[in-house]
């Protein structure tokens, strides 16, 4: 830590603020590390519950039931304020990240099924059509293209 410029303080009143400074450094990471994890982990919580709110009728109760114990017991942790370390909150995070993450491979697995079944219904009827018409309607859109030269108003009355 650095002091400069003119101030009021005597020699011996700053020795002392950096004595302090220096004293408390390790209690202030500590703090700041506490705060990170809460941050991070009323973020996941936000999340999980936004996600929770959109796809959660598309995921197996046998996935979703873990997923929402382990948010509750990260909000309890929260909720504990300072009572709950950083290490206690970043070990329920990891949990509630290992549960989502089979959540959001359920949905993506429910997704990826219903998409198979539903190109599969519609490739059969679209593959279907001999009679040219697929061609005909693409050769329509070249049609309606108009070629065309910007003038700008200032250049033709020079």
């Amino acid at each position: 830590m650095t002091i400069t410029g003119g101030s009021a303080l005597s020699k011996e009143d700053i020795d002392q603020m950096v004595k302090d400074a220096e004293a408390h450094a390790e209690e202030d990471r500590k703090r700041r590390e506490e705060a990170e994890a809460h941050n991070l982990a009323e973020q996941l919580v936000y999340s999980t519950e936004t996600f929770l709110k959109e796809s959660g009728d598309k995921v197996p109760s046998d996935v979703k039931t873990p997923v929402e114990e382990a948010l509750a017991d990260l909000k309890s942790a929260i909720a504990e304020g300072s009572e709950a370390t950083a290490d206690e909150i970043k070990a329920k995070v990891d949990t509630l990240n290992e549960k989502s993450q089979a959540m959001g491979q359920a949905v993506y697995a429910a997704e990826q099924s219903s998409a198979a079944s539903g190109a599969g219904a519609s490739a059969g009827s679209s593959d279907g059509s001999t009679d040219g018409s697929a061609g005909a309607s693409a050769g329509s859109d070249d049609e309606d293209v108009v070629d065309a030269e910007v003038i700008d108003d200032d250049q033709e009355a020079k």
